[in-house]
């Protein structure tokens, strides 16, 4: 697939290096001249994986949203024309969240007026999405959404980068409960101090 990747933090930097190892196209949206985050990414990746928002936007299938989630108002505005594209919101509303939406999911569709919107890749810490490989077995990732397309895209994108499986939470209204979701994998990371290195896998007796 082609995929533009909005947001070259932890999340941004672990999807794109990943992606690209399963073998599709990616480019990194972003504002230039770059960033210090950008620049330490592009070490890794190349820097000419990266290009204007609405350019690299213009040149993709898929759009992946890993920015802070009160960003993606001022980002919004420079997708330009998004019809036919898959928007995947990896963001989490936790501490701040966009002005007048409850998530960066419910403000994308609604500004874009979009369908093809999914919540994914957002659920676990990037050094899982870097390597999802528990003691040989590999854990799972999950996702929200009403568009079922859209979140066949995001199960595949999750599989190919090494993921077992991509459980369905549901659809819209189950978006702010996989952020709750996150949070617990947070909670249990940082703030109950169990370390970075934990995931969760759906086990069946």
């Amino acid at each position: 697939m082609k995929i533009v990747i909005i947001g070259t933090g932890n999340v941004g930097g672990a999807l794109a290096q990943q992606l690209i190892k399963a073998g599709h196209t990616v480019l990194m949206g972003a504002k230039f001249p770059l960033s210090e985050k950008s620049i330490r990414l592009a070490t890794k990746i190349g820097e000419d994986r990266f290009a204007a928002i609405e350019n690299a936007v213009k040149q993709s299938d898929v759009i992946i949203v890993t920015t802070p989630p009160d960003a993606v108002l001022q980002i919004i505005p420079q997708l330009g024309n998004i019809e036919g594209k898959t928007i995947i919101d990896a963001t989490n509303s936790i501490r701040v969240k966009p002005d007048n939406y409850p998530t960066a999911y419910h403000a994308i569709k609604a500004i874009t007026k979009s369908n093809a919107v999914v919540k994914c890749f957002n659920s676990t810490g990037f050094e899982n999405m870097l390597n999802p490989i528990y003691n040989n077995e590999d854990i799972d990732m999950f996702c929200a959404g009403d568009d079922n397309q859209a979140k066949q895209v995001a199960e595949q994108l999750s599989k190919d980068i090494g993921f077992a499986l991509c459980y369905d939470f549901g659809g819209d209204d189950k978006v702010e409960l996989l952020e709750k979701f996150a949070f617990s994998w947070i909670n249990l990371a940082i703030m109950q101090g169990h370390g970075r290195d934990i995931a969760f896998k759906l086990v069946r007796r």
